[in-house]
């Protein structure tokens, strides 16, 4: 009998330890989701941004509370990397708009900015981003005009930064069409949310 009762006992200990195992991830996996909505939330405030599943799709990107001021300076980095690198002079310019925008020196968005600058993002990056980019404007169809009018000449301010004769007069077919695409995707949010 002492045999069975042992037995019994380890056999209640290791399904005790198995249970207790359980819950442990499973509260360890609703404190992170909780972790991730409250991200989400703070991302969403600092954006005007209230659609879920963009904001997953920001979050899935890398973007935090603290970065997702980048967003519009991607476009910047998109026109940049148009011809394959990214010249002193486009690197001036977008880091002159960032720090127009808030982004401190030293900051995790600076961190990533530099990291971005270095290395392209990915196109999926860019084309989230941008159609982050359209929501926020058709949330503020007031400050549309300024908004769009300033991303199109900073944009052509950085595909005229290093093309041509000692820097003018030559933007190339790549930074046309990323222009052409981006100025398409503003142009489509021009007069404020559709009805």
């Amino acid at each position: 009998m002492p045999d069975n009762e042992s037995f019994g006992n380890r056999r209640k200990d290791i399904e005790d330890e198995y249970f207790r195992r359980q819950e442990q991830e499973l509260m360890a996996k609703l404190k992170q989701r909780g972790q991730q909505e409250a991200t989400r939330r703070q991302m969403g405030e600092r954006t005007g941004v209230a659609d879920e599943e963009l904001l997953r799709d920001l979050q899935a990107l890398g973007y935090t509370p603290d970065t997702v001021r980048l967003l519009h300076v991607v476009p910047l980095l998109q026109m940049a990397w148009a011809e394959g690198s990214v010249s002193d002079e486009e690197r001036a310019l977008i880091l002159e708009a960032a720090r127009l925008r808030g982004i401190d020196t030293g900051s995790a968005a600076d961190a990533q900015l530099n990291a971005w600058l270095t290395t392209p993002p990915s196109a999926e990056l860019f084309d989230k981003s941008l159609r982050a980019i359209r929501l926020i404007l058709e949330a503020r169809p007031g400050e549309h005009e300024t908004d769009a009018q300033d991303l199109v000449s900073r944009l052509s301010a950085i595909a005229s930064a290093s093309g041509g004769i000692l820097g003018f007069g030559k933007v190339s077919p790549q930074e046309r069409e990323v222009l052409a695409r981006i100025g398409a995707a503003i142009e489509g949010t021009r007069g404020g949310p559709a009805k």
